[in-house]
């Protein structure tokens, strides 16, 4: 028991299976964290609304128009223009020692937030934006992965006894001014983007995330409505579930493979055939990485985004693994666990990304494989696994294609990990970058 509730943790493929996947209509619901109900508007986003259609509508809006792979190469030049202000940023501070978690959230927040208000903020404001953005999700994730007593106690909540849910809804009060300081700006423009459209300039046209929810929320077909709520617990979802676990596993990825001198000759010996030390990766380069790709299924293997995933909560008795869980309970798939059995995994505690070249085990992110699934699986599965894939590979290709790194003088690779509801490495990963390619306008 969790207090006054049943709480229960799956830790292995056959029990992952009926829970994600047999029985997955029944496990649909979260459990909802005091945390987590203050963090989206008292539970209106796709994370963590109960199955039904408003979560359709939700799931399917955002699917279709952020992170379908056909939006996703659309926006391509977005995620190019991050990744190469990093890069540039990196060369200017070759030599030196440098923060690669920070630079790589920064990055990542960057594409979302162009991706939902598009050019709405520029310049210093939006680097201002971005290092408010990366303290509040810091806080942010950290208050939803802390033990509270509300959650185990449900009948206490309303004390809040730990001061869990005043302090988050400070945090959410905070990115709310900057939400409806977005939606002001671009209902403001909107004027302008009409005409920019009258006038054939495509560019200025462009529709972004915010200004198509805008448009659905003046819909009045009779379906699910979008309410203005709905529409700032969307891009809440955006924020920070796109941001930190990105970043993170950009971050672990890196750590691993400098820990692992082999490892990273191998990536750059595949870079250098594939895109030459003349060139810059394109992101149309990522099918011929193999290698390269492996690497980060083995990451995530071993430091899944989401250790214990979002707790799932049948609506109905349910039999799994012949133990009846009863309706209501907090139930926690541990995916870090499954990923490290050793009676599945060979030398499981070992970062070896050849595992995942062998033919018998792909490692495909569709959660259809119970021994591996960093993304989950079933209804519930990641809503963003091909931007995260896609923003991932593309980062690491670049930084391993574009420098040598190495640890700064004295100091020893720190793997160990911080667990929360999203897994974080304990030390953040300090590197030294070292040019590697042969023309410094390769860097511009």
């Amino acid at each position: 028991m969790l207090g006054s509730k049943a709480g229960i943790i799956i830790t292995s493929p056959s029990a992952a299976r009926e829970v994600l996947k047999d029985h997955d209509v029944t496990f649909a619901n979260r459990d909802v964290p005091a945390a987590g109900r203050a963090a989206s508007y008292g539970g209106r986003d796709i994370v963590w609304t109960p199955y039904g259609p408003e979560w359709r509508m939700l799931r399917k809006v955002c699917v279709l128009k952020m992170l379908s792979n056909t939006t996703l190469d659309s926006v391509y030049g977005l995620r190019r223009r991050e990744v190469r202000e990093t890069v540039r940023y990196f060369y200017g501070r070759a030599g030196s020692p440098v923060n690669v978690g920070e630079q790589m959230f920064l990055t990542v927040l960057n594409v979302v937030t162009s991706m939902m208000w598009g050019g709405t903020v520029q310049g210093e404001a939006r680097a201002r934006l971005g290092a408010e953005f990366r303290q509040l999700v810091t806080e942010f994730t950290a208050l939803l992965g802390k033990p509270n007593v509300s959650d185990f106690f449900p009948g206490l909540a309303r004390f809040d006894l730990q001061g869990v849910v005043k302090q988050m809804n400070v945090l959410v009060g905070r990115l709310d001014k900057i939400f409806e300081m977005m939606i002001e700006q671009r209902l403001r423009i909107e004027k302008d983007t009409e005409a920019a459209a009258t006038t054939g300039d495509r560019e200025r046209a462009g529709e972004d995330f915010l200004q198509y929810l805008l448009k659905l929320k003046e819909e009045e077909d009779g379906k699910i409505p979008l309410t203005m709520v709905g529409i700032k617990a969307l891009l809440m979802d955006m924020v920070v579930g796109g941001t930190d676990t990105s970043s993170n596993t950009v971050e672990f990825a890196m750590a691993e493979v400098m820990n692992k001198p082999h490892v990273l000759a191998k990536v750059q010996q595949e870079l250098d055939a594939v895109v030459g030390k003349d060139n810059i990766v394109e992101e149309s380069h990522i099918g011929s990485l193999p290698y390269l790709q492996a690497v980060m299924k083995e990451s995530l293997r071993l430091h899944p985004a989401l250790p214990l995933m979002v707790p799932h909560c049948p609506s109905e008795d349910t039999v799994v693994g012949g133990f009846t869980i009863p309706k209501g309970s907090r139930v926690f798939v541990n995916v870090w666990a499954i990923h490290r059995d050793p009676n599945l995994w060979e030398n499981p505690s070992e970062f070896e990304p050849e595992r995942f070249l062998n033919r018998n085990r792909t490692g495909d992110y569709s959660g259809n494989d119970f021994t591996y699934f960093p993304f989950g699986s079933g209804r519930r599965i990641c809503a963003g696994v091909a931007m995260a894939e896609r923003m991932a590979l593309y980062s690491l290709a670049t930084l391993f294609h574009s420098f040598d790194w190495k640890l700064p003088q004295g100091e020893n690779m720190d793997l160990s990990e911080q667990f929360g509801i999203v897994l974080k490495k304990k030390v953040s990963l300090t590197a030294i970058p070292m040019p590697r390619l042969s023309d410094p306008a390769l860097y511009e």
